[in-house]
């Protein structure tokens, strides 16, 4: 590396250190605003650990957020853990099975006590743009006899709207993404599970609830992950790649193509449920909200 080259990182990770600084400052104004700081019994107010990946030896802690960037992060704490390239390129084993074979779930006071002396780190998206992905790679893409693809005909045979004027065209076999939405939000409102890969990260990973060291965004990955590798310490191990960087870039033509099925009021409605997740990470709802129809909609949901 040229000197040019080292006083250019150099200022770059100075960039990043001022971000990640401003990141915790305003994550923390806006949990004492919203009350989730508080400790409590319910599920925002008390630590979730159960999500959390601990690694003693490099004092690393993760909370894994699906669809922002968990294929690549994955990989690297398979590393941290001691399997080789070759054996994670050559295994047929899930990479959330091999880590958690290495990375026992913690308790919420293990977690607490690891948190003294271990760099904490999550990874955000815009919460729009992480369901939108989610529901390309689960369902519109999903593999046939899997457990999305059974969900996804699920959602069709409840969700579908039956149209006099089809003709007999039935429609893809996988949930268009209206349908997706409205099922989603029937979920929700009744208070059911939901799938890791559209739970809200504030139930996840609950950010007031654990401090965070390294709050890394999706827009700015490539010199977020650059600052963490240094900050750990594990840059010998891991290299900053991004595993299906393609995949995970979404143009503007695509959300529209996608939130233009919406209404307003759906969309707005979809803020709802993601609301915490927007005020805690700073994200904004307004290219997505003019995307969506203008029609009023009702959400009437199938048992």
């Amino acid at each position: 590396m040229t000197q040019e080259e080292r006083l250019i990182e150099q200022g770059r990770l100075s960039d990043t250190e001022s971000r990640m600084t401003e990141r915790r400052k305003y994550l923390a104004e806006r949990c004492a605003e919203e009350g989730l700081d508080r400790p409590g019994n319910d599920s925002l107010h008390r630590p979730n650990a159960w999500e959390f990946l601990v690694n003693r030896e490099h004092h690393l802690i993760w909370c894994n957020v699906f669809k922002a960037a968990s294929t690549s992060w994955m990989y690297n704490f398979n590393l941290l853990a001691g399997y080789s390239p070759q054996f994670l390129k050559a295994s047929k084993a899930v990479p959330v099975s091999l880590a958690r074979q290495k990375y026992p779930r913690p308790t919420a006071e293990e977690l607490g006590k690891f948190l003294n002396d271990s760099l904490s780190f999550l990874i955000v998206r815009h919460p729009f743009e992480r369901l939108l992905s989610a529901y390309r790679d689960k369902l519109e893409h999903s593999l046939p006899h899997t457990f999305h693809s059974k969900l996804g005909s699920h959602i069709v045979s409840h969700y579908r709207t039956k149209s006099p004027k089809s003709s007999g065209k039935r429609g893809p076999r996988y949930p268009l993404f209206e349908e997706f939405v409205r099922w989603l939000l029937c979920e929700w409102k009744a208070g059911n599970e939901l799938d890791m890969h559209w739970t809200p990260i504030v139930n996840f990973c609950t950010p007031c609830q654990v401090r965070f060291d390294v709050i890394a965004k999706f827009e700015t990955l490539h010199d977020d992950q650059n600052y963490l590798i240094k900050q750990a310490h594990v840059g010998h191990i891991i290299k900053p790649e991004w595993k299906n960087p393609t995949r995970g870039v979404q143009t503007k033509d695509v959300v529209k193509q996608y939130f233009s099925q919406l209404s307003k009021m759906q969309i707005k409605q979809l803020y709802e449920m993601f609301r915490y997740d927007f005020i805690l990470f700073d994200y904004s709802l307004t290219e997505y909200l003019e995307n969506g129809r203008d029609e009023a909609t009702k959400l009437v949901c199938k048992k």
